[in-house]
C-alpha cells in the first residue's frame, strides 16, 4: 500500500494537533472560574437583605440581588480566630481542637490544606488583602496560603489623639501581637484604653477599610490583564468590628432616635451561668465602664448601636467599590462571589456586647453565593448553612475534587441549594463555645436550639442544657430544657451522631 502521506504533511498534521492540544488547555484553564471571597468582621444580619429596616447597605442587597442568600447561616465558633480557621481548614473547633488564641493551626495540622491552598494547587494564583487570617491575640497569618505575601492592614486604627492619649492602646497591642504573654503585663492591662468609636469628617481612605478597596481594586485591574489565569482572592474588611471609627457621613445616615434598641436583656430565665456573659472584649474601650456588670444607660447603648451601624455602612460601601470594579472589567460572567460574616454580634440583647456566645446573636451570619451559570438572581433560602460548608461548596463549583485533608473536612456542599433553593442537603448545623471550663456544643435546626454544656476539667460535674424554640420565642428569653425533654434527647442524638469534641488539639 502507498504511503500518500508524505514527511512535510505529516509535519503539518502533527504541528496541528499540538496547537489543539495546546489551545484546548488554555481554553480549559481559561474557564476555571475566579474567586473572589469577601470576608467581615464581626457582620451580623443587620443588612436589608435580611429584613432589617434601619441598615444602609446598598451594596450587600444589590450583591444579593445577583444571587442567593443563606437566611439561616451560622458560623461554627463566635470568635474571630476560631472562626477563620474553620472556613480556611473546613473544620469545626470541635473536630480539630482548635478554640482559644495563641493556637497556630499548623502546629496541629502541620500539612494542612486550606482553602486558598487548594485551590493554588489547581492552578489558581490566590492572594489575600486584610482580616482574612485572625493575625493578632498570639495568631499570625499562614505564609504558605498565598502566592505573593499577604496585604496586611489595621484593625484598631485612631485618627484622633485624644483616642489614644497619645500611646499604643490595649486593643492596638493585642492586634500587633506586642506585648502580649509577658510577664508582668497580663492582658496588657497597663496600656491604656482607646475610644470606642470616632465620628471625624475624613475621606475613605482614611480609615483601612476605603485602603483595603483601593489595594482589591488595584489587583483586580493587574489580574484582569491575565485572562487565562484563574484567581482566588480574599478581600477582608474590618469594620463592623471596634473600635467603631468611621468617617462622618456615615454616622449621619442614621437618625439616633430611631435606631433599635435591645428588645430583652436579661439572661434567659433557668440558663446556665456559663452560658452568660458580661463586660469582655468591649470593656477594653473607653468610656464603657470597666469594672461593673450592669446595663448600660440608654445613651451609651444608644451610641454602640449607632457607631455599629455606621460602621457597617461605611464597610458596604467599600465593598461596593471592589464589586463594580469587577463588573466594570468584565470579571463578573467567570467569577464566583461569596460574602461570608465570620460571626454575629451582640447589641445589647441580654444585656451582652460584642460576640463569644453560643446565643443566637452572636452565631447567626451572613452568607451569599453568587455563582454564574449556577445560582439565580434574587434569591434566597431557608437551608441551614455554616462556614465550614463553604470550603467545600467552592471546590464544587470550580470543578474541583471533593477536599478529604489531612485536616477534618465538615463541610457538605451547598451546591444543590445554589441550583434549586427549595433543596436541601442537611437539617441541623453544629456550633460550639468553651465558657467557664465548659465545652458548650450547640445543635441548631430550624426551630430549636440544644446546648450540652460538659465540664472539660471535672467529669464529676453534672452536664448542663439549654433548649429555645425560636418559633415561639425568638428573644431567647426561657430556657426549656427541663420542660422538654424529649426534645433536647431528640437533638442530642443528633449532636451524638458528630465525632466526639477534642478540647485539647
Amino acid at each position: 500500500m502507498k504511503n500518500y502521506l508524505n514527511q512535510p504533511t505529516l509535519k503539518l498534521i502533527l504541528l496541528l494537533f499540538i496547537t489543539f492540544c495546546l489551545t484546548s488547555s488554555l481554553w480549559a484553564q481559561k474557564q476555571k472560574p475566579n474567586v473572589l471571597l469577601l470576608l467581615v468582621d464581626d457582620l451580623k444580619p443587620t443588612l436589608g437583605i435580611y429584613g432589617d429596616p434601619t441598615a444602609h447597605s446598598p451594596n450587600i442587597d444589590q450583591l444579593a440581588a445577583k444571587g442567593i442568600t443563606f437566611k439561616h447561616a451560622y458560623c461554627n465558633q463566635a470568635v474571630c480566630m476560631a472562626s477563620r480557621y474553620n472556613l480556611m481548614l473546613g473544620a469545626r473547633s470541635t473536630s480539630t481542637g482548635i478554640y482559644n488564641f495563641g493556637t497556630q493551626f499548623r502546629e496541629v495540622y502541620p500539612d494542612a490544606v486550606t482553602l486558598p491552598q487548594y485551590f493554588m494547587n489547581a492552578g489558581y494564583h490566590v492572594e489575600a488583602m486584610g482580616k482574612v487570617y485572625h493575625v493578632g491575640h498570639g495568631n499570625s497569618n499562614d505564609i504558605a496560603s498565598w502566592s505573593v505575601p499577604h496585604h496586611e492592614e489595621k484593625v484598631v486604627e485612631y485618627i484622633l489623639p485624644e483616642s489614644t492619649s497619645r500611646q499604643l492602646t490595649r486593643e492596638e497591642a493585642f492586634f500587633q501581637n506586642s506585648k502580649m504573654f509577658i510577664e508582668d503585663l497580663p492582658s496588657n492591662k497597663l496600656l491604656p484604653r482607646g475610644a470606642a468609636w470616632e465620628c471625624t469628617d475624613v475621606l475613605d481612605e482614611a480609615y483601612a477599610d476605603g485602603r483595603i478597596a483601593r489595594h482589591a481594586i488595584n489587583r483586580l485591574r493587574i489580574l484582569s490583564k491575565d485572562p487565562e489565569q484563574p484567581f482566588f482572592l480574599a478581600v477582608g474588611f474590618a469594620r463592623p468590628h471596634l473600635p467603631f471609627c468611621v468617617p462622618k457621613k456615615y454616622w449621619d445616615m442614621y437618625d439616633p432616635a430611631e435606631l433599635p434598641m435591645p428588645e430583652f436583656e436579661d439572661f434567659p430565665e433557668d440558663s446556665p451561668e456559663c452560658s452568660h456573659k458580661r463586660r469582655g472584649e468591649i470593656t477594653q474601650f473607653k468610656p464603657i465602664p470597666e469594672n461593673e456588670e450592669g446595663i448600660y444607660p440608654n445613651s451609651l447603648k444608644r451610641k454602640l448601636i449607632h457607631g455599629y451601624y455606621a460602621s457597617m455602612s461605611y464597610m458596604d460601601a467599600q465593598l461596593g467599590k471592589v464589586v463594580e470594579e469587577l463588573e466594570r472589567l468584565g470579571l463578573d460572567d467567570n467569577t464566583i462571589i461569596v460574602l461570608w460574616g465570620d460571626h454575629g454580634w451582640h447589641l445589647g440583647d441580654h444585656g451582652i456586647w460584642t460576640k463569644h456566645t453560643n446565643f443566637e446573636q452572636a452565631t447567626r451570619i451572613p452568607i451569599v453565593f453568587v455563582a454564574p451559570g449556577v445560582t439565580k438572581a434574587g434569591t434566597s433560602t431557608e437551608q441551614l448553612a455554616e462556614t465550614v460548608d463553604i470550603y467545600t461548596t467552592l471546590a464544587d463549583l470550580a470543578g474541583l475534587d471533593k477536599p478529604n485533608g489531612p485536616q477534618p473536612i465538615d463541610g457538605a456542599s451547598l451546591v444543590p441549594v445554589l441550583k434549586d433553593s427549595n433543596a436541601r442537603v442537611k437539617d441541623h448545623i453544629y456550633h460550639s463555645f468553651i465558657k467557664m471550663g465548659y465545652l458548650g456544643e450547640a445543635i441548631r435546626t430550624e426551630q430549636y436550639r440544644m446546648v450540652r454544656w460538659t465540664n472539660i476539667k471535672d467529669a464529676t460535674k453534672e452536664v448542663l442544657y439549654e433548649l429555645y424554640d425560636y418559633e415561639n420565642d425568638p428573644n431567647e428569653t426561657q430556657n426549656l430544657a427541663a420542660k422538654n425533654l424529649l426534645k433536647v434527647k431528640e437533638l442530642e442524638e443528633m449532636l451524638n451522631s458528630h465525632p466526639k469534641a477534642k478540647t485539647n488539639p
